[in-house]
């Protein structure tokens, strides 16, 4: 028989304790959506139902990964799911290992661009423990990808930590680093206010895709050759810790709680995804444990050059 742990060493799995709803519009496709998220047993984990298709169900899992170009999107037989990572950061910082996730359109509303909307959800529903273990992947040897100036590499660590670097040759971001140990307080705290962003000079281009059709001033720092046209930002290095919040969602899809380093240069989507992908792939780079480990290191550390500091 399985009982609740009461010993932090050996957490139990998580889900939330009541259905909670909210409804806004798709960045890419405008479409209003409402998202309703349920409490599932244990070794559910994280499953989107298309209730506009017959509850047609889509785990939250690299396997399911479709586009990663300007959202991660997931797709099960032909089945299309966009714009999942900022809920996904938010419910995999938070612990929720099991919950259904109802949405009756194919993209995820963006809400006001950031995930503090689904961390103010997840405080409405409350967390309920599991009869069960929760199960970790200990990442116990390094794996490093690289495309051109874009790297990423994964490596073993007591804690799920992330380190990210983004430099977007724009005076009024500049260079900027956020270091952090990711649980439940740092997350909500440090990263999920941070919204996204987005370039007058790239609309145009953007909009003949068929993409961020739903966006505004409303959801999205919005960004001209020199300048935030929206200010003020709620940090000033909100740009790179938006990214960081982009990393954590996707890295979701590996289905487990980490228990690793994770340092990314100037990676978006498609390597956060390769580099769950290779992951998951060879098993010699990982175990599974029930074991949890305290943080070793400082919860949060972030640097900004005083250029973009200056102008932020």
């Amino acid at each position: 028989m399985h009982v609740l742990s009461d010993d932090k060493r050996m957490p139990s799995q998580l889900t939330i304790k009541r259905p909670v709803e909210i409804e806004g519009v798709g960045l890419h496709t405008a479409v209003p959506a409402r998202l309703k998220l349920l409490p599932a047993p244990a070794d559910t984990g994280i499953v989107f139902r298309r209730v506009d298709l017959d509850n047609f169900e889509i785990e939250a899992h690299v396997r399911n990964v479709a586009r990663v170009s300007y959202a991660t999107s997931l797709m099960k037989r032909g089945v299309l799911l966009s714009t999942t990572e900022h809920l996904l950061a938010a419910l995999y910082s938070c612990g929720v290992d099991n919950v259904y996730a109802e949405i009756d359109a194919l993209e995820l509303p963006i809400l006001d661009g950031s995930s503090q909307p689904f961390i103010d959800l997840l405080n409405q529903a409350g967390l309920r423990q599991l009869r069960r273990r929760r199960r970790y992947l200990r990442v116990i040897k390094p794996l490093e990808l690289s495309e051109g100036d874009r790297r990423i590499g994964i490596y073993p660590a007591d804690e799920f930590r992330v380190h990210c670097f983004v430099d977007y040759q724009h005076q009024a971001i500049g260079p900027q680093t956020i270091e952090m140990t990711v649980d439940r307080e740092s997350f909500s705290n440090e990263l999920a206010p941070a919204r996204t962003f987005g370039f007058v000079k790239d609309f145009l281009g953007l909009q003949e895709m068929g993409l961020i059709r739903g966006g505004s001033l409303a959801n999205a720092i919005v960004l001209d050759d020199t300048s935030v046209l929206n200010g003020p930002l709620r940090f000033p290095d909100e740009f790179g810790r938006h990214k960081a919040l982009d990393l954590i969602g996707d890295l979701a899809l590996v289905g487990r709680p980490l228990q690793a380093l994770i340092v990314a240069h100037r990676a978006g989507h498609a390597l956060h995804t390769q580099l769950v992908t290779r992951l998951l792939e060879d098993h010699s780079l990982w175990t599974e444990t029930t074991e949890h480990r305290a943080p070793a290191m400082p919860s949060f550390s972030s640097s900004i050059s005083v250029t973009a500091s200056s102008q932020s």
